[in-house]
């Protein structure tokens, strides 16, 4: 198993009337901050928030290349990013959400305390199967056909890549101590977004290799 520290790119934030950055998610231009009471896009080149759509974001947040999907409380909203209209709405797994990511056709939700992630039906809501971790489970996501998810447990914090068949642990990369991973997304190439949680920050980490 590979192991190597964290290479911080850039650091976004503190933003105006944002406290805390939940979910996080990429639609290939800009970066999506679910940030409690709106989603909130960023502009990851100039740093600047664009624009809010006025939604329930208290969780994860994935991109379809489409649509919005955003966890909120026991519901899986899926969002039109353009006007922000709720157009589909599917009940989440039970047992405290937190991250939120789209790969190979369906949904995957992590979920924080039980340390599991899900693979969910975008249609349904359905249960199709679970990965096991032994930490936290925060955001989740996938990059070039790999399945990563943050941890925070004693304000530790980790982006692991697993299998996902199996949820084996294949490599981690350890964030600086006191820097916390709420959201996790990736550019699709060689950058992770991290959320700060209650630090209402952004942070870029670059992929290793």
């Amino acid at each position: 198993m590979n192991t190597s520290s964290a290479d911080l790119i850039r650091e976004y934030g503190p933003f105006p009337a944002i406290d805390a950055v939940h979910g996080v998610s990429f639609d290939g231009q800009h970066v999506w901050l679910a940030t409690g009471e709106t989603l909130t896009a960023l502009d990851p080149d100039s740093g600047q928030t664009v624009r809010s759509l006025n939604v329930p974001a208290d969780a994860g947040t994935a991109f379809d290349g489409q649509h919005l999907f955003q966890i909120s409380g026991n519901q899986i909203q899926k969002i039109d990013p353009r006007s922000g209209a709720i157009i589909a709405t599917l009940p989440a797994p039970e047992g405290g959400n937190s991250g939120l990511a789209w790969g190979e056709g369906v949904l995957w939700v992590g979920q924080h305390r039980s340390r599991k992630i899900h693979q969910v039906d975008p249609e349904t809501g359905a249960i199709l199967r679970t990965l096991e971790s032994n930490r936290f489970v925060t955001g989740v996501t996938w990059l070039e056909g790999e399945l990563w998810h943050g941890t925070w447990e004693n304000d530790e914090s980790e982006l692991r890549r697993i299998d996902s068949a199996t949820g084996e642990l294949l490599e981690r990369i350890e964030m600086p101590a006191g820097m916390g991973v709420s959201g996790l997304e990736s550019d699709g190439r060689d950058r992770f977004f991290c959320g700060g949680g209650g630090s209402g920050k952004l942070r870029a980490v670059r992929r290793p290799g």
